[in-house]
């Protein structure tokens, strides 16, 4: 379907239950109460007594076995948004004139408002959980005029996330060359009866339309239009970002059987924890708990003995450490608990590197959706900033910004500063008010400076006046 068709399908007369049908394509959805069964670590296989059951003892009762479930869907998926995004992404630019200046200040003001950082973090969780992601660009309009942004303006940017997590159905629709040419948003709202209303909004580059499903005042089924409204940037404000598979998907089945694993392996452990005595013979009396001295008394021939676990399952144990090593292993996960750690020491930055390679190694795989994700996200900034500042339109198409993700790595300053100033012949690397700015520890690095040529003229002074005595 061409951009040409897909306007005809869904201008005004049309029916709308055939747009609607074409707009959703034939694409499938992911399977997203699955994931959630994943996921949650309360739904897993191991607490579902009838896929685990509870054993029934000779007697005939029942006996509770270990549910042993393990959240690691959600620490592979936490760690490896915390890799990704743990570090804010750069904005690297150079900007001619004074007009890309102040476009690339309004960009990094709508960031700012919208704490682009946080949700860069949400953006890559909920991609991570269900496999794709969609984030909506809108102006809101105020009732005055502001300049935040470096010129007045009556509207704020804001920024939403639809996902399928929380009950959204996307749909995103593409050309014969790749191209988006419409996104469509399937979602439930209740109205004020309380009563579950199906709506789909449709984003072009001409329009947004909403339709819900049914008429409250006719009673008739089908689709009816709720609203229309132009598209002011000549493009869909839409981000969207997929993966093919879950961040666990390729580790599911080993999840399951460490579960499996552990939770047998704590009945062992219960079974066997307490001592237990094997009698031959006639036993008379045992002894009483807790009694000092204690005796077991028995007939003539009776003996008694303590049964032991005369060796521990190394082949369990061996297999739950290689499906551990394995687990983090596929994921690119790097086990960086308190007592995987805790033997390194002081390491060197270039050892840090090394450590968390594997998982910038898994950032690079994942620039792969999220370089163009961020670079449409800030096309589409760009193409609002010129909405509300028409002068700056020029300036709006001529600036180049790139978005450059840094891995997450704790840095080791104070080794690669040692390394340089050797390398320089032990002369310092930056000037005083370079190091102050990097410090982090002031806001206005000209008031700092001032300050600090102040006290060093006044210690100047009361040398001098010491010499004078």
């Amino acid at each position: 379907m061409n951009l040409t068709e897909l306007r005809a399908a869904i201008a005004a007369g049309q029916d709308i239950n055939k747009a609607i049908e074409l707009l959703k394509g034939k694409r499938t959805l992911p399977k997203v109460d699955d994931f959630k069964k994943q996921y949650d670590v309360k739904q897993h296989e191991v607490f579902d007594t009838a896929k685990r059951k509870d054993k029934t003892l000779a007697d005939g009762t029942l006996e509770m076995v270990n549910r042993l479930g393990f959240s690691f869907q959600e620490l592979i998926t936490e760690r490896a948004v915390s890799f990704l995004f743990g570090l804010p992404p750069k904005l690297v630019c150079d900007p001619q004139g004074e007009g890309q200046k102040k476009v690339l200040a309004a960009i990094n003001r709508i960031f700012k408002d919208n704490k682009i950082p946080s949700f860069n973090a949400e953006i890559a969780l909920e991609m991570f959980k269900s496999t794709e992601v969609a984030e909506c660009w809108f102006p809101v309009k105020k009732d005055v005029e502001h300049e935040d942004y470096g010129f007045k303006t009556p509207f704020k940017l804001r920024v939403m996330a639809f996902n399928p997590w929380d009950g959204n159905e996307l749909y995103p629709l593409f050309d014969e060359t790749g191209d988006m040419i419409a996104f469509s948003r399937a979602y439930v709202l209740v109205d004020e009866a309380g009563k579950n209303i199906n709506y789909f909004e449709t984003y072009t580059d001409a329009e947004k339309i909403v339709w819900k499903e049914g008429d409250a005042v006719a009673g008739a089924g089908g689709w009816v239009q709720v609203s229309r409204e132009t598209n002011v940037i000549g493009k869909i404000p839409i981000v969207y970002g997929r993966q093919k598979e879950v961040e666990w998907a390729n580790v599911e089945s080993i999840i399951k059987r460490l579960e499996y694993l552990l939770s047998n392996f704590a009945d062992t452990d219960d079974y066997h924890g307490s001592p237990t005595i094997f009698v031959q013979g006639e036993l008379k009396n045992m002894a009483k708990k807790g009694e000092s001295g204690k005796l077991i008394e028995g007939k003539n021939g009776a003996t008694a003995e303590y049964l032991s676990w005369s060796h521990a399952p190394e082949a369990i144990k061996l297999e739950i450490e290689t499906l551990l090593r394995f687990m983090f292993s596929l994921t690119q996960t790097p086990d960086i608990s308190f007592e995987a750690v805790k033997g390194l020491g002081e390491i060197s930055g270039v050892a840090l590197k090394m450590l968390f390679l594997d998982a910038h190694l898994k950032v690079k795989k994942k620039q792969r959706v999220f370089d163009a994700y961020l670079e449409r996200r800030v096309n589409i900034v760009k193409a609002f900033v010129g909405m509300m500042a028409t002068s700056l339109k020029a300036d709006v198409s001529a600036i180049d910004i790139e978005t450059e993700i840094q891995p997450f790595i704790i840095d080791d300053e104070a080794g690669l500063v040692s390394r340089l100033v050797t390398a320089n012949g032990g002369k310092p690397l930056i000037s005083k008010k370079t190091a102050t700015a990097l410090s982090g520890l002031v806001d206005n690095v000209e008031e700092e400076m001032k300050q600090m040529q102040a006290e060093s003229q006044q210690e100047r002074s009361f040398d001098v006046t010491e010499t004078a005595f």
